[in-house]
């Protein structure tokens, strides 16, 4: 029996979406079941340290969490070696990360949902 070099193909593309392989080009969604893909569910841990325009550890400086749906914001104060740590954030939603201390702030950070770390580390450096 010979086969046709459309069936041949045929063949191979339901082949390639049943072994959950997608050919170069083609998105998957048109050819069979998604692929999977990483989910960020659960929780992680912020941490890091807040230093001054010399690049010290801050002491005492606030670090500030906010919730960018619920706009909550959390806070910690930095120990005697800069550093702060926030645990339990959720993963599935994205937070700004900043410090500040007698009037001086850092660069806001973003924390994303896309980022898949579980452990986020950040250095907050005061202006």
């Amino acid at each position: 029996m010979r086969l046709s070099r459309r069936s041949v193909l045929a063949a191979a593309a339901i082949a390639v979406c049943a072994a959950g392989m997608v050919p170069l080009g083609l998105p998957g969604s048109l050819i069979g079941p998604p692929l999977a893909q990483a989910q960020n569910i659960g929780q992680r841990m912020v941490n890091g340290t807040v230093i001054d325009a010399s690049s010290k550890p801050v002491f005492g400086a606030t670090v500030f969490l906010k919730h960018l749906k619920t706009k909550q914001i959390v806070s910690f104060t930095s120990d005697p070696t800069g550093r702060f740590r926030f645990t339990q954030v959720d993963m599935a939603e994205d937070h700004e990360l900043w410090a500040e201390k007698d009037g001086r702030k850092s660069a806001v950070k973003t924390v994303s949902h896309w980022d898949a770390r579980k452990d986020f580390e950040a250095e907050l450096k005061l202006k």
